[in-house]
């Protein structure tokens, strides 16, 4: 029986990923500090639905806490290890920065400690498109510079993606970073704009638009995503003998058995078209508040899925009235409405 550690599994995606591995037949620990950026109601019930079933452990606990995470993984001794684990939200970061070096730099470090302590057989992490920053040039490729971010969340992203770049080359530890676009669907996180918006529709409240509307976004199913982190956990770099065999396109390192990928949609949506999109599924106009661009923003996202679909031969497909009227769902199921 494979073994995966994944940090995060009380968060949205980690909570699918670690269901996903366990259906499969993997044996999963999980590791979760349960913060309340959001409602940790939501987080339990999550992490109660997979602790019903018999191969899943958690511990519960901070990436920060050393001692908690080695022995957490050291009783795991995993094969593989997904850190989705992070303080997440772009907005969040402008209040409260702190909690972004300490979670994302400072956790990071620990997890790849551990990864290479045990000379896992693959570490995954989670990166995010907003490293991409200032880069204008779209669709996002990951041979793009990614040198201008625009928050400190994007900037700690980063990092790890440099100091898992280091570890790769140091120690021969096999790397893939992911960098997420704009993931939505059941169990999501209600900070963010889907979630957000159905329920202040469905309360009569109104919404926060910001740049007017005019914003673009390459929203990536949650199906989708774990479905592509599953078919990369198969997919392990090795350092190159020389550069010319590095494929074109291909993110893969010159130095070290590391790349980094995108996972997301490869189609950005117009914040307006995906407001009348979620009108259209609930029955209901939306209140309009049509704000200005907000400090750290970037006015579109796109992804530049090529690299995901050459090494695995898959592409994220869900189109995203489909993904919303599948959210719509569970959200009037879970809160009975």
């Amino acid at each position: 029986m494979r073994k995966a550690f994944i940090t995060g599994t009380a968060g949205f995606i980690g909570y699918h990923l670690a269901r996903s591995l366990l259906d499969e037949g993997w044996q999963v620990a999980g590791f979760d500090g349960m913060t309340d950026y959001y409602d940790v109601t939501l987080k339990r019930r999550r992490h109660a639905m997979l602790r019903q079933h018999p191969h899943f452990t958690a511990t519960e606990a901070m990436l920060e806490d050393t001692a908690a995470l080695d022995a957490a993984v050291d009783a795991c001794a995993p094969d593989v290890i997904v850190h989705l684990a992070a303080q997440a939200g772009v907005r969040y970061s402008l209040e409260n920065p702190r909690a972004y070096i300490d979670a994302n730099v400072v956790g990071t470090f620990n997890v790849m400690e551990a990864a290479r302590r045990h000379a896992v057989d693959h570490l995954l992490m989670a990166s995010t498109s907003s490293v991409y920053g200032a880069n204008t040039d779209l669709p996002y490729a990951e041979t793009h510079k990614a040198d201008t971010p625009l928050t400190i969340y994007a900037a700690t992203k980063k990092a790890t993606e440099v100091m898992g770049h280091a570890y790769a080359h140091l120690w021969g530890l096999p790397t893939t970073m992911f960098r997420f676009f704009t993931v939505y669907g059941p169990w999501g996180r209600p900070d963010m704009a889907l979630f957000k918006f159905v329920a202040a529709i469905l309360d009569d409240r109104p919404i926060d638009i910001y740049n007017r509307g005019e914003m673009y976004r390459d929203f990536t199913y949650i199906d989708d995503l774990v479905h592509g982190i599953r078919l990369l956990i198969d997919t392990v770099p090795a350092r190159p003998n020389k550069p010319e065999d590095i494929a074109p396109g291909d993110s893969l390192s010159q130095a070290a058995p590391w790349r980094v990928v995108n996972i997301g949609n490869s189609n950005s949506v117009r914040l307006l078209d995906f407001v009348e999109a979620i009108e259209r599924e609930l029955g209901m106009p939306a209140r309009r508040n049509l704000m200005e661009m907000q400090k750290g923003d970037v006015p579109a996202t796109w992804a530049d899925a090529t690299l995901l679909h050459d090494l695995t031969g898959y592409r994220p497909q869900t189109e995203i009235r489909e993904g919303i009227a599948r959210f719509v769902a569970w959200y009037r199921d879970y809160y009975r409405v």
